[in-house]
């Protein structure tokens, strides 16, 4: 019998907590709940889950502390679930560290398909992080290959420049994860780039052209609106 997977679910609302409990386990998940910051930090050094689903606005302390203080020695995979739709809101968790976002109300369909990318990334963190050094990331018909420094679609070259590949590069190393536009810019041009998401915008619509069939319906590179942008994982 294949080993559950742990998931600690950090919601005060009662109603909530219950529905989340029902769709995790009747989906095969070890489900464990609390319902205040303090005690969830408790559990996860305790309990050790697999993922944290995290709401931001807790009774004793704000849900962005934990992320913060959670990162501070691991990379848990948090999947923050919040009815705060603002897009500062969203990048501030990402930035921070929270590994996707989800706006209240959300479909039970999209909750467990975020849920597996999370995990998924973090279980392929580290080869990543090991391919994005000296080797090859590939997925679909998208070929990745670190040592020459080349993207290929189909097996042919995609002649991207430059910028365009670094931008590949360091999403292929995080691919399932959300990088903000400002993560990306200080990651390739340094901590003192200026915050011009359009150098961003344009360099991703040139990529797009070369590696997508058909650009305005991504396969590889995903836009999340006013926040940055992800890699696909594959299912």
């Amino acid at each position: 019998m294949a080993i559950k997977e742990k998931i600690l679910i950090v919601e005060d609302e009662r109603n909530i907590c219950s529905f989340l409990t029902t769709v995790l386990t009747a989906n095969n998940y070890d489900v464990i709940v609390s319902h205040t910051g303090a005690d969830a930090y408790a559990m996860i050094t305790s309990h050790c889950p697999d993922l944290v689903l995290l709401d931001l606005g807790l009774p004793d302390i704000d849900g962005l502390s934990i992320v913060s203080a959670v990162r501070e020695w691991t990379q848990l995979p948090i999947v923050v679930i919040s009815s705060r739709a603002q897009e500062r809101d969203k990048v501030d968790a990402l930035d921070r560290g929270a590994d996707d976002y989800i706006t209240k109300p959300f479909g039970t369909s999209e909750l467990l398909a975020r849920i597996r990318t999370a995990i998924r990334h973090t279980y392929t963190c580290a080869l990543n992080e090991g391919v994005a050094q000296n080797g090859i990331f590939k997925i679909g018909e998208l070929t990745i290959d670190y040592d020459k420094h080349r993207v290929l679609i189909r097996e042919e070259d995609a002649h991207l420049t430059q910028n365009e590949y670094k931008i590949m590069a360091l999403l292929g190393k995080y691919a399932g994860k959300v990088l903000t536009y400002d993560y990306i810019l200080k990651e390739l041009w340094g901590p003192l780039a200026k915050r011009n998401n359009q150098i961003l915008r344009v360099n991703m619509a040139n990529i797009r052209r070369k590696i997508e069939e058909n650009p305005a319906e991504p396969k590889y590179v995903f836009t999340e609106v006013g926040i940055g942008y992800r890699m696909t994982h594959g299912e």
